[in-house]
């Protein structure tokens, strides 16, 4: 028998600490077995059986509502000062403020100003101190706990206005708290809605406009003009102009033409397209996308881990440490009662560790977002910081450092043939093998416009080239190996040879058994990128780069001195390359594996960060790697390091920040500078700041 699961989508959610209490909630649910709750995504996994209304019961402490994740709903969004919240904290302003007003006039302790400040507790903290006296009776001590305990103890020893000011600050840093966190999450939104949940469907000889949950995999879809795509498929009909920005990260539109696959979320520029729909809605590449990001999102970061440790031995000391100033001082030392209470209730306030354990995630949510809009698959806050730290970078060679399709770049004629011969007679006999080099050759005599010649008896041999009767002559094709069986080459030919391999090129001669007739040479045409890309990984502090390759080593010499490589590894099996990647680990610690995803899964899978290019519409890239970057596009690399190393930057402040802040606010109540409501807007102030230079990365660009 199967476990029953759903997945919810929340609203409403508004921190940390409100998380883990509706976490807590609905486990305590009989029928629930298990709940995973995803705070940066807002979203809810029940393993077990559970009503919406149970679930909404669970999380009515913050007004939380559920909604089943397949359910289309359109999130209200009311304006700030609509909100309930928002309103009533308005209120018991202008109650704080008309409290000031009549202590001025009455006096501090007359009957006018005490009433006044009340009111302004009790609708301003109605719900906080609700929370906050039913979490103290079950002795769970969050942070609204530790606020109603010095909103309570603050009016019981007469400072009412005190109280007032720190509901007050209390309300506007949950607020600022809410609006930061929805700003954050508002990336996979950004996402959710790329793709149109209609699409035209053509069936038989009508159209269709149909829910994309309805369509089926070999439907046909129709694309006009200015539409967006919206569903993976292939085009059989027509050619467009496809703007891939959203899935991608390109920002030049991508030509597709029959037989050319298109995904969900992208846009149809400018022909009318006919798409054979092959991927169901909830397998596109869009859908896999938004669920990787948010599983990511739901991953805690090592720095998140720290800090959650950290916070959960930080606030019982906390109130340990609040306990002792307030009673120890008067019991021992003499002290006034009511003067260390106000100190020990300022500990309790300025202690609260809502800053620092709101410091890492906001920051995780915003980089992992930011960098899936610019076309970059971040699978988990560990993989963006472990990127922040590299110090080398390993490169597989063909397909990343170089376009994967070689490419003719010189036809020699060594007799009495022409080089238009040469290529012709080469082509000829390529036409029947199945190696890349073969290709290239075609390629190239389909660009000269070149007739090929009828071929007999043609023969490939394995490893070295092909042979073949062209008229009434036998003739070979191939590695200067396959020539050197039959033959001592001259020392001007090897020369010549020789001279094109250091140039990183593979040589294919062209003879019978006893003549060289000529010979092309053939390469993999380095990325027009790769050389920038080096000298910006080189500038953001990679230690090492290094490409790893199966060519020769002249050839991967050639490549390496035309990048600037820090090291090239050559003639490598698949095998070589992992063992590769562990002796790096050993040595530099932090080392990334760049690739294809396919061809290089376990060096991928070794390295302390795989990254696999061009991974849209590539599900083993999807899978295989920590990152995937969704064009083929190596300029991308550098923006993801800079990016993980700014998000780091930024945890490091932020930690720092809302410890160093308290630290010196508790300094300042040993000589008693330390007011209840300079304690709360240290603590507000600490929260935002927190808050507002993580969304600093919101503004990292490509």
């Amino acid at each position: 028998m199967t476990e029953e699961k759903n997945v919810y989508r929340l609203q409403g959610l508004s921190c940390t600490n409100c998380a883990a209490k509706f976490e807590k909630n609905i486990r305590n649910i009989q029928t629930v077995e298990d709940v995973q709750l995803n705070f940066g995504a807002s979203k809810l996994t029940v393993h077990g059986e559970a009503t919406i209304e149970q679930l909404e019961d669970a999380g009515a402490f913050d007004g939380i509502k559920v909604v089943p994740e397949k359910q289309k709903v359109q999130e209200k969004k009311d304006p700030f000062w609509k909100k309930r919240e928002n309103q009533t904290t308005f209120i018991s302003a202008v109650f704080l403020l008309l409290g000031y007003f009549f202590s001025t006039v009455y006096g501090e302790e007359s009957i006018q100003t005490i009433l006044t400040f009340g009111v302004s507790i009790i609708i301003g903290g109605y719900s906080l101190i609700k929370v906050g006296l039913l979490n103290l009776t079950k002795l769970q001590f969050d942070m609204k706990t530790l606020m109603t305990i010095a909103v309570v103890g603050a009016a019981i020893i007469g400072e009412w206005g005190e109280g007032a000011v720190v509901v007050f600050l209390f309300a506007i840093s949950e607020a600022l708290e809410s609006y930061s966190m929805d700003k954050a999450r508002q990336s996979i939104r950004t996402l959710m809605d790329i793709a149109p949940n209609t699409a035209m469907i053509k069936r038989g000889k009508n159209e269709y406009e149909i829910a994309v949950e309805d369509i089926q995999i070999g439907d046909v879809m129709i694309l006009k003009p200015g539409q967006k795509v919206a569903m993976d498929g292939e085009v059989i009909h027509g050619q467009s102009s496809i703007n891939q920005a959203s899935i991608t990260g390109e920002s030049v539109p991508v030509l597709k033409m029959i037989g050319d696959e298109v995904f969900a979320g992208t846009l149809n520029e400018e022909g009318s397209l006919e798409v054979r729909v092959t991927k169901r809605v909830e397998d596109t590449t869009i859908s896999k996308i938004i669920h990787l990001v948010e599983e990511a999102q739901a991953e805690k970061a090592p720095s998140q881990q720290f800090v959650d440790k950290f916070a959960k031995y930080y606030t019982p000391s906390i109130l340990l440490i609040s306990f002792l100033v307030a009673l120890f001082p008067p019991l021992f030392l003499g002290g006034e009662w009511n003067e260390w209470i106000y100190r020990g209730l300022a500990v309790l306030v300025v202690g609260c560790p809502c800053a620092l354990v709101i410091s890492t995630p906001v920051a995780i949510v915003t980089a992992i977002g930011n960098a899936a809009r610019n076309g970059v698959l971040i699978k988990g806050g560990i993989h963006l910081e472990e990127t922040g730290r590299l110090k080398v970078v390993a490169f597989d060679k063909t397909g990343t450092l170089t376009k994967g399709t070689p490419e003719v770049t010189s036809v020699v004629s060594l007799s009495e043939m022409n080089n238009l011969e040469i290529l012709q007679v080469s082509a000829s006999i390529e036409k029947f093998s199945q190696h890349p080099l073969a290709s290239a050759i075609l390629k190239e005599a389909k660009k000269e416009k070149i007739e090929l010649l009828p071929v007999d008896d043609f023969q490939s041999i394995t490893g070295k080239g092909a042979k073949a009767t062209i008229g009434d002559q036998l003739i070979y094709i191939g590695s200067p190996n396959l020539f050197r069986e039959t033959m001592s080459l001259s020392s001007s030919i090897e020369d010549q040879v020789k001279e094109q391999q250091l140039d990183g090129k593979t040589v294919m001669l062209l003879g019978t058994e006893h003549e060289v007739k000529g010979f092309i040479a053939v390469a993999d045409q380095v990325r027009d990128s790769s050389f920038s890309v080096i000298k910006k990984l080189h500038k953001l502090g990679i230690q090492k780069t290094i490409m790893l390759t199966g060519d020769n080593q002249s050839t991967g010499s050639a490549i390496g001195r035309q990048l600037e490589l820090t090291d090239v590894r050559a003639e490598l099996m698949p095998e070589d390359k992992l063992s590769v990647i562990k002796s790096l680990r050993e040595d530099y610690g932090k080392v990334a594996m760049i690739g294809d995803g396919v061809n290089d899964a376990p060096a991928l899978a070794s390295a302390t960060v795989g990254i696999a290019m061009g991974g849209a519409g590539t599900d083993t890239a999807l899978e295989t790697a920590d990152i995937a970057l969704m064009a083929d596009d190596l300029e991308k690399l550098p923006y993801t390091i800079a990016l993980s190393r700014k998000t780091l930057n930024i945890i490091f402040q932020n930690v720092a920040f809302a410890l160093g802040l308290k630290v010196l606010a508790l300094l300042l109540i040993i000589p008693g500078w330390l007011t209840l409501w300079m304690a709360i807007f240290a603590d507000m102030g600490a929260t935002l700041i927190v808050v507002l230079n993580s969304l600093r990365l919101i503004r990292t660009k490509y």
